[in-house]
């Protein structure tokens, strides 16, 4: 193994890292403008509010990630409208179809996640709310989220892992990632191993950060 090419290329793998930091924790914050909205609405008994919903988790959650990138990203030449909009001149560059990508992916298994954990509120303290005298809103805003948001740590910071790991794509489209840089180091020295090693490293400290912030979250806040 020649660690010389880390020696040597570990500014560019930084460069990589910086990207796929920003790339998913940006996306990762506006999936959950999208997802919380979708999880509280989903409930709706309103086919109109509920139907729309429910098709954009379903697409988003039942097609790879993968598919979803190149349908945005080849996809969006094919309509003239878009074409002469002010919005090609966002959609011609790599990083927003990704970030358009990951967002739309993340925020409907986000969704799911604050549906399922909504659904299971315990009946007791909706009641108490109830009885106490609190409108939806409140109850929606002083017991619903704030307890589904503690119930709900464990499975997003599997999202965010699951994020993490899915943004190796984005190297696919030409953006210089953590695996983009990979690939452009393997290309220089022909040294795939260490040139993917060296990634493997990277994706491991992102990975094993977010465990690290989310258990002392989860000490803190579950054990309420």
């Amino acid at each position: 193994m020649d660690l010389s090419i880390f020696i040597n290329e570990y500014q560019f793998y930084l460069e990589g890292l910086w990207t796929t930091i920003w790339l998913v924790a940006l996306s990762l914050l506006l999936g959950l403008f999208i997802a919380v909205p979708a999880g509280i609405l989903h409930s709706s008994e309103k086919w109109f509010i509920k139907g729309p919903i429910w098709l954009f988790m379903y697409f988003f959650r039942g097609t790879p990630l993968l598919v979803q990138l190149f349908i945005i990203y080849y996809g969006a030449a094919q309509f003239d409208g878009l074409r002469e909009s002010w919005l090609w001149h966002y959609f011609q560059e790599a990083w927003f179809c990704a970030l358009l990508a990951f967002t739309l992916n993340t925020g409907a298994y986000t969704a799911e996640i604050v549906r399922g954990v909504i659904s299971t509120m315990p009946k007791g303290e909706l009641e108490a709310a109830k009885a106490y005298g609190m409108n939806k809103w409140q109850i929606l805003r002083r017991i619903t989220l704030p307890n589904s948001i503690r119930r709900a740590l464990p499975s997003y910071s599997n999202e965010i892992i699951f994020m993490i790991h899915g943004s190796a794509i984005a190297g696919i489209i030409t953006i210089v990632d953590i695996t983009g840089a990979a690939r452009v180091i393997n290309a220089r020295y022909y040294a795939p191993f260490e040139a993917y090693l060296g990634a493997a490293v990277l994706y491991m400290c992102l990975t094993f950060s977010v465990i690290f912030v989310f258990k002392q979250w989860e000490k803190r806040y579950l054990n309420r």
